[in-house]
C-alpha cells in the first residue's frame, strides 16, 4: 500500500494493515466521489454508498444502497448499515448537512473515521479533506505557539499544480443533478435537500443575473478602476451566501443581512470621512436577495450612504491589497487577505480567527486602528493548513479530480490512533457546545 508522510494527517503514526470500508454519502455534484470509490477500490478496500436522491444515484455509478425512508429514521438506519457493513469510515461532502449531522453522531459510537471534504481552504488549486470536520468543526490549531510548534516539524510545502475548474461543465453536472431530483423525486419520496430554496428558484435567479452579466461586469471594472486611479482609502467587505453553512452554523448571524446592517452602523459610527466602505457580493450568488437593496437601506439609515459602494465583480486580490482592511464573517477570502497580509477582522468562527492573525480588539476600534496579521505567524499557518488539510487538484474538471485523488488516498490510508479520533471529536462537540450558546444577531 502507499505509505504517506506522516505529516500528511494529524497525527497519523501507523498505516493500515488490511482493507477498509469506506461508506460514502452525499457528495458535491461531480465525479469526484465516484472517481475516488474506484480508486479506494482498485487499493483492495470496500466502497459502499448510500443515496438520498435521483442526483445522488446519477453521480455514482459503483454498486449502492438506496434510502428512501424519512429523515426521523435516518439516525437508526445508518447505525445499523454501519454496525451490519463493519464501515470504518465515513467519506462525506460539508459535515453540517443535516443527513451528515445525523450520520456523524450515530457512527461516533461505533469509532469510525469521519472524512470531510469540502473547497479549499486556500483557493484556487486546493480541496480540504479534513479528518472529523471542517470550519468551525476543524481540528486545526487554535493558537499562534501550537501552531509555530507544529509548523517547525513540518518540510515547507511544494508549489501547486494549477488546477483551475471548468465553469461551464460545473454548471452541468450541477444542472443533471437537480434535472435528476426533480424529475423523479417518486424514487426517494421523503428526501430534502439541505438548499433553502427551491431548485427552480435558484435557477430563476441565475436566469435573470445572467441576462445582466455584461452591464455588472462594466459596471464592475469602472469601480475597481476608479477606485485604483483615486488611491481611495476603503475597507472592504465581501459579502458570503445566505444559505452558507458557515452563516447558518459557524456564526452568531441569523443571515447576511444582519451581519451586513451590524458593519454598516458600526462603520457609520466609528470611521471618518473619507474612508469608504466598499461591499463586494459573492460571485455564485444566484441574484435571489436584492443585496444592493438592502445595503443602501442600510446606509441611508445610518448616514454613511455617500460614503459607501458596491461592486459586483472586480479582481478580488488587488482589492483585498489596496484596501485598509477586510471585514467578513468567516469566508475562505479571509485567508487570501491574510497572505497578502490585509488586517483582517473575522466576526464568525474560523480556522484563522486567532490571536496573531486577525484583528481582536473588536469591529468598533477596526476602523481606526486594524491590527495586521504577523506575516511569520501566517507563513507557519499556512504550511499547518497545507500540510494537515488541503489536497492539490479540484472537482470540476478531469485532470483536477484526477490530481486531488492521487492526494486524498493517502490521508484515506493513514490510520490514526484513538487519541486523534477523541480529540477530532471533541472539538466537534466543543464547537458544538459553543454555537448554541452564541446569541443570534438579528
Amino acid at each position: 500500500m502507499l505509505q504517506p508522510r506522516a505529516d500528511m494527517h494529524p497525527q497519523a503514526d501507523m498505516h493500515r494493515d488490511g482493507p477498509a470500508t469506506f461508506l460514502f454519502l452525499q457528495g458535491i455534484a461531480s465525479p469526484f466521489f465516484a472517481d475516488l470509490g474506484r480508486a479506494l477500490q482498485a487499493r483492495g478496500h470496500k466502497v459502499r454508498r448510500i443515496n438520498f436522491s435521483s442526483g445522488d444515484w446519477l453521480f455514482w455509478r459503483l454498486p449502492s444502497d438506496n434510502y428512501r425512508g424519512t429523515f426521523a429514521n435516518w439516525g437508526g438506519y445508518v447505525a445499523e448499515y454501519v454496525r451490519e457493513h463493519s464501515v470504518t469510515d465515513i467519506i462525506l461532502f460539508g459535515d453540517c448537512r443535516p443527513y451528515h449531522v445525523a450520520a456523524t453522531a450515530a457512527a461516533e459510537p461505533f469509532g469510525v473515521r469521519l472524512h470531510v471534504f469540502e473547497e479549499g481552504y486556500l483557493r484556487p488549486n486546493w480541496i480540504t479533506c479534513e479528518l472529523g470536520g471542517v470550519n468551525g468543526h476543524s481540528p486545526l490549531p487554535k493558537t499562534a505557539d501550537e501552531i509555530r510548534a507544529i509548523a517547525r516539524r513540518l518540510p515547507q510545502p511544494g508549489r501547486a499544480m494549477p488546477s483551475s475548474g471548468d465553469m461551464a461543465r460545473r454548471s452541468i453536472w450541477d444542472v443533471a443533478y437537480n434535472i435528476a431530483n426533480f424529475g423523479f423525486p417518486y424514487f426517494f419520496p421523503h428526501f430534502r435537500s439541505h438548499r433553502p430554496h427551491h431548485i427552480a428558484v435558484e435557477y430563476a435567479g441565475w436566469i435573470k443575473k445572467f441576462s445582466r452579466r455584461a452591464r455588472t461586469r462594466r459596471e464592475a471594472a469602472r469601480l475597481n478602476e476608479a477606485y485604483v486611479a483615486i488611491e481611495a482609502d476603503y475597507f472592504l467587505l465581501p459579502l458570503q451566501l445566505d444559505s452558507d453553512y458557515q452563516i447558518r452554523v459557524h456564526s452568531p448571524f441569523l443571515g447576511v443581512e444582519a451581519f451586513m446592517d451590524r458593519t454598516i452602523a458600526s462603520f457609520a459610527a466609528h470611521s471618518a470621512a473619507p474612508t469608504r466602505l466598499l461591499i463586494k457580493l459573492h460571485p455564485l450568488d444566484s441574484g435571489l436577495i436584492n443585496w444592493r437593496k438592502y445595503a443602501r437601506h442600510s446606509a441611508r439609515r445610518h448616514g454613511v450612504n455617500d460614503r459607501l459602494d458596491i461592486i459586483d465583480g472586480g479582481d478580488l486580490p488587488s482589492l483585498i491589497s489596496g484596501s485598509s482592511g477586510v471585514v467578513l464573517v468567516n469566508s475562505t477570502v479571509g485567508m487570501l487577505s491574510l497572505e497578502l497580509g490585509r488586517p483582517t477582522y473575522a466576526a464568525g468562527s474560523a480556522i484563522y480567527n486567532l490571536a496573531g492573525l486577525t484583528h481582536q480588539g473588536g469591529l468598533n476600534t477596526f476602523w481606526t486602528a486594524p491590527t495586521p496579521p504577523d506575516s511569520e505567524l501566517m507563513a507557519d499557518f499556512r504550511r499547518v493548513v497545507l500540510h494537515r488539510s488541503q489536497v492539490n487538484g479540484g472537482f470540476f474538471s478531469r485532470p483536477a479530480i484526477e490530481r486531488a485523488i492521487m492526494g486524498t488516498i493517502p490521508r484515506l490510508e493513514a490510520v490514526l490512533p484513538a487519541s486523534a479520533l477523541a480529540a477530532a471529536a471533541a472539538i466537534r462537540a466543543e464547537t458544538d457546545s459553543a454555537q448554541e450558546q452564541l446569541a443570534p444577531v438579528y
